[in-house]
This record gives structure tokens, C-alpha cells and sequence, in this order.
């Protein structure tokens, strides 16, 4: 029943813009650490935006500036936006919403943001960013 879904994905050109959702059904732990991720074809997958329950954030050097989280829990899901400005070519990638349902217990891990850490994913969403 701890269900995360993600939307939004698209094409776009270079310079453009996108709007992620990703909607935690059963938010009870997930308010405490929820991220996005993203995969690259070819590559690992790597952490793009974090946010704790506290609304503190943390962006990856790569779209820092560019990508903004917003969170909403007025309603009845938690709700965890991606606004993506100025992409770029290397940002085409799958993108996962995530939470880590220990994070109450194990705090710094959402700093750390290991992959492995997050036991709640969504089904992915492919942005595509072309030249």
C-alpha cells in the first residue's frame, strides 16, 4: 500500500523546461526523506534532489540552479515536484521519485543518498532532452 507514482516526463530541446510529480500514496515515513533519481542510458543510476521533513534541500552539482523541488502534503498523498529549467542535453534520463522509510531512525542517510537506502520507488518516468 506504500505506493509512489511519477509523472510528467516528455521530449523537449535543449534550453527548455519540464515539470516532474511524484505522488506517495502512504506518505507516513516517506515525508521524512523523498528524492529523485535519474538514469542515463548506459550509466548508473545517480541522485538528482532530495528533501527532509524539515524542507531542507539538496541538489547534485549537475542541476544545481536549474532543477527545483517543491513538496506538498496539504492533500491527501505527498506530492514531490522536479521543475527542471534550462536542460540540457545530458539531463535525458529515466527519473524515479524515491523514499527511504527508516530515514526517521537513520537521519543522515538522506544526506548520503545511496541508491540502496530507498525502499519506496515510483515506475520511472524518460525525459528526453535532444541538441
Amino acid at each position: 500500500d506504500k505506493i509512489m507514482q511519477a509523472s510528467g516526463g516528455g521530449s523537449v530541446q535543449e534550453g527548455g523546461s519540464l515539470r516532474l510529480s511524484c505522488e506517495a500514496v502512504d506518505y507516513t515515513y516517506s515525508v521524512y526523506c523523498i528524492a529523485w533519481f535519474r538514469q542515463a542510458p548506459g550509466k548508473g543510476r545517480e541522485a538528482v534532489a532530495r528533501i527532509k521533513d524539515d524542507q531542507t534541500t539538496k541538489y547534485s552539482d549537475s542541476v544545481k540552479g536549474r532543477f527545483t523541488l517543491a513538496r506538498d502534503y496539504t492533500k491527501a498523498t505527498l506530492t514531490l515536484d522536479l521543475e527542471m529549467k534550462d536542460l540540457k542535453a545530458e539531463d535525458t534520463a529515466v527519473y524515479y521519485c524515491a523514499a527511504d522509510p527508516q530515514a526517521p531512525w537513520f537521519p543522515e542517510r538522506c544526506d548520503s543518498l545511496s541508491e540502496g537506502d530507498f525502499a519506496y520507488w515510483g515506475q520511472g518516468t524518460q525525459v528526453n532532452v535532444s541538441p
